[in-house]
């Protein structure tokens, strides 16, 4: 499927009074898979490959995906790089589409999507006071999760270290972790495992930051962890079905028990109060907004990123069974999350078959000890176990 856009005549404007200049998947007619499936050269380091290959935008009209099969030196290992342009997939759809090319494994059924009934040339004259009252409904919803947005992103004060011109260059970097060291430490303090990853995360920061010459005192960057609003046991429908918690990251606390006290009382407080407010909700506005005006507005609100957070820290679910690609067992997988205009950093992470994966993306010039960083992750694990034990 590729995207087009969506110009359409009055009548059908009337049927749909939001959807003018809008945007539609459409089938391919020249699809050819060698033209989203490449084969690279043997490499010895899989990363410097993925960064150089992440920061080549996908290319509009054509399908919004790209596959990269890089094999190493040895001879026997191999990575495989999926790229899927955010408007196809958020992490869980993201997923069903990879593993779509893996070895067979069990996967939940997609849940049959019900037919639209069929529709004339113009509306029936019954049905316009709903369509009146729908599209006065999403313009109130709009507006207020436009309100909410605009009250979180009061008193925002961006870190220089997160944040850049953008180059168009690409850095990324994998760390592997023991889930059962998370679990240790959820144990012994409490939360849940998200609050652990996203805390250890704001440990990284203050250490890399340190080391750096940046320094972390006062620094408590907003981060963005993003919140699937899917239906348990499903990727469908496509695109995205996002909204986010917004927080501050406690770089600047010396104890690391106390910034995973923070994370925590932070999530709890977001999730009490729900996916709807803050500044992550802006990504339901796509669902509430005329199609021109998201049009018009949608590269604004891309450009001020800056302005509503400061680094993205999200979770990308992976199933429990081991998958294998042509009989060949996967050892690692690192989900890399979208680098937002402005930002230098990005985090994502997965958990998979006893191990935790954290994926770093970043502007390759802003940040070129990418590797200090994910070096970092795995020592602020390791101080926050030795806290648990004192």
């Amino acid at each position: 499927m590729r995207i087009r856009d969506v110009w359409q005549p009055l009548p059908s404007a009337l049927r749909r009074p939001l959807a003018f200049g809008g945007a539609a998947r459409e089938p391919d007619p020249d699809f050819d898979p060698l033209n989203h499936v490449r084969l690279h050269a043997p490499t010895a380091d899989f990363h410097t490959v993925a960064g150089r290959l992440m920061g080549r935008p996908l290319r509009r009209g054509r399908p919004p995906w790209e596959a990269h099969v890089l094999p190493g030196e040895d001879g026997v290992s191999f990575a495989v790089l999926f790229k899927f342009h955010h408007a196809l997939a958020d992490g869980l759809r993201a997923l069903t589409l990879a593993a779509g090319v893996m070895d067979p494994m069990d996967m939940p059924a997609p849940r049959p999507r019900p037919a639209e009934p069929p529709r004339g040339l113009l509306p029936d004259v019954r049905d316009l006071p709903g369509m009146v009252r729908g599209a006065l409904s999403d313009v109130g919803r709009a507006l207020d999760i436009g309100a909410s947005v605009a009250r979180s992103s009061l008193d925002v004060r961006s870190t220089p270290a997160l944040t850049c011109e953008p180059s168009g260059t690409r850095r990324t970097a994998g760390v592997l972790l023991d889930i059962d060291d998370v679990h240790r430490v959820r144990k012994t303090v409490g939360g849940t495992v998200n609050d652990v990853l996203i805390a250890v995360v704001a440990g990284a920061l203050r250490r890399w930051l340190d080391e750096r010459g940046d320094g972390s005192e006062h620094v408590a960057p907003r981060a963005l962890i993003p919140v699937s609003k899917r239906r348990p046991r499903t990727a469908y429908p496509q695109g995205n079905r996002l909204s986010g918690y917004l927080i501050r990251l406690p770089v600047d606390d010396p104890d690391p028990l106390a910034r995973l006290a923070s994370v925590r009382t932070a999530m709890d407080r977001n999730k009490d109060a729900g996916p709807n407010r803050g500044a992550g909700a802006v990504a339901l506005l796509a669902d509430h907004v005329p199609a021109l005006a998201h049009r018009l507005g949608g590269p604004l609100v891309g450009q001020a990123a800056r302005l509503w957070f400061d680094i993205l820290v999200t979770s990308v679910p992976l199933p429990s069974l081991g998958l294998k690609l042509g009989g060949n067992p996967l050892t690692a997988v690192f989900p890399f999350a979208p680098l937002a205009p402005g930002h230098s950093l990005a985090v994502a992470v997965s958990t998979y078959r006893g191990s935790v994966h954290y994926g770093l993306v970043a502007d390759g010039h802003a940040v070129p000890d990418l590797d200090r960083l994910a070096a970092a992750v795995t020592e602020e694990v390791r101080t926050l176990i030795a806290a648990c034990r004192s």
